[in-house]
């Protein structure tokens, strides 16, 4: 696939949203369902489309994310959540153009999930991660609500036992959740997601202890007092910030952590070990990566007519 402009959050929640959101009941079969293909396999597999679409990596997960909300609908898609705002554009319109070129080869085959799947993939090693295998056969769901968004994907200022909470509800592990954390090894965030660290951590009207010096006087130049309305954007691992590398866990040993989510893995006993671990061995933590984004990619996933939909434009259900 092309080079995709897709944020290191997008990459993070998008098996986070896209697998684990109820969906409504099936609609009557219709004519275009017709066209749609038959459910031959339970599980996700390597090699769903060997021979629906055998050119479908050298083209280019449930898509809800990428719903558009319908003109004039006071049901807000998951896309238009607060917490969603910050997606780049971009990133959604890759995958559009992405899905075009594989509709233009392999019509009604490829769901708008799987080729999310796959672009994150691409994504992340182009920007030197791993590449990894991802199964396919994932169908698009048919829901997408914004209300949906708020109690599925980590916070900044989450704590360590939220976070464990919310991996282990998806039956993701404190390794995975401090693997998968190392996505922030990419991308940026903008000043509101972190200023309370900076200016009035906890209410005590005074900087968040646990930051390097240094760093706090280098954002708060960039986001003052006022900045939860700051467009400034800061790169979430302040040494390889382009970089798919473990230097986000090397920087939480320095206290360089953007998000108080992040630096509260170094600081929690049940994680550090595995920051240190990661921090010490990029290579491990680029194996530890690819497989748990094998794991992620692999709950909930909706399978069939009954419970999902293959896409012909990812913007709206059909």
């Amino acid at each position: 696939m092309h080079v995709l402009s897709l944020t290191s959050s997008l990459i993070f929640r998008f098996l986070f949203l896209i697998s684990t959101i109820p969906i409504s009941p099936a609609k009557s079969t219709t004519s275009h369902l017709q066209t749609q293909p038959r459910l031959r396999h339970r599980k996700l597999s390597i090699d769903y489309y060997s021979k629906k679409c055998p050119q479908l990596e050298s083209l280019g997960c449930d898509g809800s994310i990428l719903i558009e909300t319908k003109k004039g609908s006071k049901n807000l898609a998951e896309r238009e959540a607060e917490e969603n705002k910050e997606l780049r554009e971009e990133g959604f319109e890759s995958i559009i153009k992405a899905k075009a070129l594989v509709e233009s080869h392999c019509p009604f085959r490829v769901s708008c999930s799987d080729i999310l799947a796959i672009a994150a993939r691409d994504f992340i090693h182009l920007g030197g991660g791993p590449y990894y295998q991802v199964k396919k056969g994932r169908w698009d769901g048919k829901r997408s609500t914004a209300t949906n968004v708020p109690p599925n994907i980590p916070r900044s200022n989450s704590t360590v036992d939220q976070l464990i909470n919310l991996f282990a509800s998806k039956g993701l592990t404190v390794e995975d959740l401090v693997v998968l954390s190392g996505s922030h090894t990419i991308g940026f965030a903008h000043c509101k997601s972190f200023v309370g660290r900076l200016y009035d951590f906890k209410g005590t009207k005074r900087p968040d202890p646990n930051i390097n010096p240094k760093l706090l006087k280098e954002l708060r130049m960039y986001c003052p007092f006022s900045g939860r309305s700051s467009r400034a954007a800061l790169p979430l691992d302040a040494t390889t910030p382009f970089a798919f590398d473990n230097g986000y866990y090397k920087g939480l040993g320095s206290n360089m952590g953007l998000l108080g989510s992040d630096q509260a893995l170094f600081l929690d006993p049940r994680t550090k070990p595995i920051v240190l671990e990661m921090a010490r061995d990029k290579q491990k933590f680029l194996k530890a990566f690819g497989d748990a984004m094998d794991k992620m990619g692999s709950i909930g996933v909706k399978r069939g007519r009954k419970h999902g939909e293959i896409r012909k434009d990812c913007r709206v259900f059909l």
